[in-house]
């Protein structure tokens, strides 16, 4: 493994000689008049590369992690790595990933372009505004904002809104706890109406969720008309369709619905498109996106957010179900640090030794195998690579893998890039090309809510029960009324535990899941149950990541990560 503990993520992209973009659109065979350019490093591709032949005939890898710690463990690292591997090997391969939200980038978690030499560049530009695309969707959702608002005012173009029946929030890219919980429309009558409302984070915007669920600009415009917004004084339901606002929406995300082009430290193709958080909406990237990677080559490696209990579970249930896509195998992400933690290590023991704690955290990692397996998916274990692993604990790992029937393999993307993902990269190859992988969905859409929440809680996460507040059981009354039972379930849940309560490591059992309300994106097509109190609108840390970074006379940026 190289050294390259001197080196920052920051530092060894800026050392990258990166490659024009219109020299890694012809490793995609595709025509350099097609690119809409961002500068020299980005480019926008159009919708018609989609050919669904070939969205049937290629590769999807779905890259995934065991329950996480904080800092998470590199499945964007390894995603990167993997596509360099399978590239290093002979074959034709692109990641598809999530855009990072700005939020995690000045708060605690940082950026999310990968890391050391498996990372996508221009890394500044990715972690930063990118192509706007996250400025068009937090533009569209506060449009229908304002158009609520001025409604509400209107004498003349009244819908009769009961402004304490709306449910549609404000947004922006930050995180900012202050925003949370507001109190709008003060100063006089010209400046509306006195009501309660709040801010979001971008990535919790229904309107994120819809454009990374539609599959062109109509089916986009459709969805963002079925927006719920509340009810009128005599009860019924008001959308963003009795607003008017789907085409004027539509029109702010005109240019943010098309997949973005970048490149991987190696030169090879990455599209990132979409950045919808795991634990409160449905943690991946844009069907177009992953549409377009199929289209283009014969091997796509995508990733989930969080652990395989929440991107993965919705990945699988929610996007591949109603995309139609065919995934060939899991690449489940572990490291030795989170076995250490779910093992009952404290922090400040994460890199210290130990057989014992890596042996008790076994249990978290095996239950997220099982998992995989109930969707036809037999997975392989990547053990992402740090310098305080040591050779007892890996073979510890792989010998309890082999005897479920599972690789495990020690993946050095981080430190090798390609080099070092060789091995991966031909074990997923044979996974793929055994054709043994044949995915299912958990459960049928058209079950009864309460037993697709059931089936989820007791069969991924391994809960006996789920119980179910008053108002939980309320708002399942108004979901029956507005006709979505037919929706599938996107659980917003602890990402630190299979339970709802983030105490619980491990592999937990004899717990109830609680389900404290309901939200729904009638727009997006799912229903959302509330498990405990979520944040969509995080707040910083103490010390935020910010007070790290610096700018240079040249423009030169530094302690981005």
């Amino acid at each position: 493994m190289e050294d390259t503990t001197f080196l920052t993520d920051i530092e060894i992209a800026q050392q990258n000689t990166m490659s024009h973009i219109k020299t890694i659109a012809q490793k995609l065979k595709i025509d350099a008049e097609y690119l809409e350019y961002y500068g020299k490093y980005k480019a926008k591709l159009p919708l018609h590369l989609i050919d669904e032949k070939k969205v049937a005939q290629n590769h999807l890898i779905l890259v995934t992690a065991m329950t996480p710690t904080p800092a998470g463990e590199g499945k964007t690292t390894t995603s990167i790595g993997l596509t360099e591997g399978l590239n290093k090997i002979g074959k034709q391969a692109t990641v598809v990933l999530r855009e990072p939200s700005l939020g995690p980038v000045f708060g605690i978690k940082g950026g999310a372009a990968g890391g050391g030499y498996a990372q996508v560049v221009p890394m500044e530009d990715i972690n930063l505004h990118f192509t706007g695309d996250f400025s068009a969707v937090e533009k569209a959702n506060n449009l229908l904002s304002a158009l609520i608002d001025n409604n509400i005012q209107s004498k003349q173009h009244s819908l009769n809104i009961d402004p304490r029946t709306i449910v549609w929030k404000r947004v922006m890219d930050m995180n900012d706890r202050a925003l949370r919980q507001i109190t709008i429309g003060l100063g006089g009558t010209a400046n509306g109406i006195p009501r309660e409302g709040g801010f979001n984070i971008t990535p919790a915007s229904e309107v994120m969720a819809i454009l990374c669920m539609c599959k062109d600009i109509d089916d986009l415009k459709e969805k963002l008309g079925n927006i719920f917004i509340g009810f009128t004084f005599d009860k019924k339901p008001i959308y963003a369709r009795d607003l008017k606002a789907e085409n004027a929406m539509a029109i702010l995300l005109k240019d943010a619905i098309k997949p973005n082009l970048v490149q991987t430290l190696e030169d090879n193709p990455a599209i990132i498109h979409g950045g919808p958080f795991a634990n409160i909406a449905q943690g991946t990237n844009t069907i177009i996106a992953t549409k377009m990677g199929l289209s283009l080559s014969n091997y796509v490696v995508t990733e989930a957010g969080f652990g395989a209990d929440l991107g993965a579970e919705k990945f699988l249930n929610i996007k591949c179900v109603s995309a139609g896509l065919q995934p060939k195998t899991v690449v489940l992400v572990a490291t030795i640090r989170a076995l250490r933690h779910h093992g009952g290590a404290t922090k400040e023991a994460y890199n210290t030794a130990s057989v014992e704690r890596v042996e008790k955290g076994f249990e978290n990692l095996e239950k997220h195998l099982e998992n995989c397996r109930k969707f036809g998916l037999n997975p392989i274990v990547a053990i992402n690579a740090f310098p305080s692993d040591t050779k007892q604990e890996v073979q510890l790992i792989q010998k309890k893998c082999k005897a479920m029937g599972i690789q495990a393999i020690v993946a050095e993307g981080w430190a090798d890039g390609g080099e070092g993902m060789i091995s991966l990269a031909k074990a997923v190859v044979e996974e793929v090309e055994s054709d043994h992988n044949k995915f299912k969905g958990l459960y049928d859409w058209n079950l009864p809510v309460k037993e697709k929440i059931h089936k989820i809680a007791t069969e991924i996460y391994g809960a006996d029960d789920v119980v179910y507040s008053k108002k939980a059981e309320l708002d399942l009354k108004r979901i029956g009324k507005l006709g979505l039972n037919h929706l599938p379930i996107c659980m917003a849940k602890t990402q630190k535990s299979f339970s709802d309560n983030a105490k619980l490591l491990g592999r937990p059992t004899g717990f109830t899941v609680n389900v404290r309300e309901f939200e729904y994106a009638a727009g997006a097509g799912f229903i959302i149950p509330i498990l405990g109190k979520m944040m969509r609108m995080p707040g910083l840390p103490s010390v935020p990541s910010s007070e790290a970074m610096l700018i240079d006379s040249s423009g030169k940026i530094s302690g981005l990560s």
